[in-house]
């Protein structure tokens, strides 16, 4: 009976083949018991004219094993190149991405010895669904969006993870104080999944002022669960305050597949010099392992290097005269994290894992609200003259059932009672409601339309407007 778990694997570009080499030996003389596939990805198909960077029969392979340890790639500069990580993480819906970042001092400089955070971000959704549209000359926009099943599953996973893994506290970063409806939805549905934790501590931060105290005081936090814009920004800066950005992995996580990886680059201008340090990628490799259900070889294979850490042979990029006892290149580290397997820290915390491949899935009723139509924003390419100029001449396209009630630029009220003051560019939301504050039809939104054609204006967009049990499902307008 063939008791290996099949894997894809991908050595990548640059220091990738190295780094994935020196990994692949630590963890299979750990004794990991793996079946791999070797599929090809990166800078040499995107040169074929793949503008994904990864050959579409590589597919069948990822969804198969339904684990894929990856080395980084490079990806070209200029237009028309898709990122692989986005590509892979939405094509196979790996909406958790997980990267724990805990500090290694004395052994790796840092200024915050005491730090142990994990971030947990949204992998599919936010600004990252990447619709985005050029309006005007001069604006352009992306949409952010924001669901409940999506913010859910993040949420759920983020508390789970911290269960398993005898954290004390989940934290969630947000801006609804701006974004009231969808950082808003992300924070509402937080607060109820926390009910379902009464084990756990749970807070809320204004991302602001949460990214600073991460920066400042990284050790009052646990576990932290951000939308997928700000988990991408912080989950960075807090493996750099760690220490090195270079040390960290990456999980990426779904209902079906798992992906993992470090959390930096290619560095093409190290590669082959035998420099690398593979530290990144192996820490992706142990969350894999976790992940697999052999948490005792991902056990072992921390606490050795750990134990190589604190021992102080050290690659060149973390390398520091009087804590380093020995310089040592790519293959020369991996060599000694197997010398070390069985051995444990004696100054870092030892690491003790359980097997954790948790399904997540929502538990939120899916009630329908009550959906009615009260109006339209109607976006217009428009310059010809001031605010009160086109809300003059907007009061032409009026209709018994649907009339101009407001305009704004860039979100704040310039009509009716605008200041002088606010500037304005050629790109304008004109909200129609009906006069008496009741419904409007399809229909009056076909005739204000055809009415503004009529009238020669450029409408680039409508948004209809709707309550839901009787409740505004659209943002007020500043001022």
């Amino acid at each position: 009976m063939n008791t290996k778990t099949p894997i894809t694997v991908a050595y990548g570009d640059g220091i990738g083949p190295e780094i994935m080499q020196a990994t692949l030996d630590i963890i299979t003389a750990a004794g990991a018991a793996l079946e791999i596939e070797e599929i090809q990805i990166g800078e040499q198909l995107y040169l074929k004219g793949l503008n994904t960077g990864i050959e579409p029969s590589s597919w069948e392979s990822l969804r198969r094993t339904k684990v894929f340890l990856k080395a980084p790639i490079t990806t070209p500069q200029g237009g028309g190149f898709k990122s692989l990580n986005v590509t892979t993480r939405k094509v196979l819906g790996l909406y958790a991405n997980v990267r724990p970042c805990a500090s290694m001092y004395p052994y790796v400089h840092t200024k915050h010895p005491k730090m142990d955070v994990v971030i947990v971000r949204e992998n599919e959704e936010d600004l990252y669904a990447g619709v985005e549209h050029r309006q005007t000359n001069q604006v352009y926009q992306c949409l952010k969006l924001i669901t409940q099943p999506g913010s859910e599953k993040i949420i759920r996973y983020a508390f789970e993870y911290a269960r398993a893994n005898n954290r004390k506290k989940v934290s969630v970063f947000v801006k609804d104080n701006i974004m009231k409806m969808t950082d808003g939805l992300f924070h509402k549905i937080f607060d109820e999944v926390a009910l379902e934790y009464p084990d756990l501590q749970n807070e809320a931060w204004i991302v602001d002022i949460g990214a600073a105290k991460l920066a400042d005081t990284p050790e009052i936090f646990d576990v932290i669960v951000m939308p997928n814009l700000y988990g991408d920004i912080l989950s960075d800066v807090a493996a750099q305050i760690t220490g090195s950005v270079g040390l960290a992995g990456s999980a990426n996580l779904g209902q079906h597949c798992a992906m993992f990886e470090a959390i930096h680059g290619s560095a093409p201008k190290r590669a082959g010099q035998n420099l690398a340090n593979p530290s990144g990628l192996l820490m992706g490799a142990v969350m894999m392992l976790v992940h697999i259900k052999q948490a005792d070889i991902a056990t072992k294979v921390h606490n050795a290097w750990l134990y190589t850490m604190e021992k102080g042979i050290h690659t060149y990029d973390i390398y520091r005269e009087g804590v380093s006892s020995q310089k040592v290149g790519t293959k020369e580290f991996a060599q000694a994290v197997i010398a070390n397997l069985g051995k444990q820290p004696e100054t870092l915390p030892v690491v003790a894992y359980s097997n954790f491949a948790k399904e997540i899935t929502t538990k939120f009723s899916t009630h329908k609200a009550d959906k009615k139509l009260v109006g339209s924003d109607v976006f217009l390419d428009w310059d010809a003259g001031s605010p009160d100029d086109l809300g003059a001449l907007l009061a032409k396209a009026n209709l018994p059932n649907i009339a101009l009630s407001v305009i704004s630029n860039r979100g704040v009220k310039v009509w009716p009672n605008g200041m002088p003051e606010t500037f304005c560019t050629d790109h304008w939301r004109c909200r129609f409601l009906n006069p008496a504050n009741k419904n409007v039809s399809h229909k009056d939104l076909l005739d204000l339309l055809h009415k503004l054609n009529e009238l020669g204006y450029d409408v680039i967009k409508t948004e209809n407007l709707y309550t839901f049990d009787g409740e505004n499902g659209f943002s007020s307008i500043h001022g």
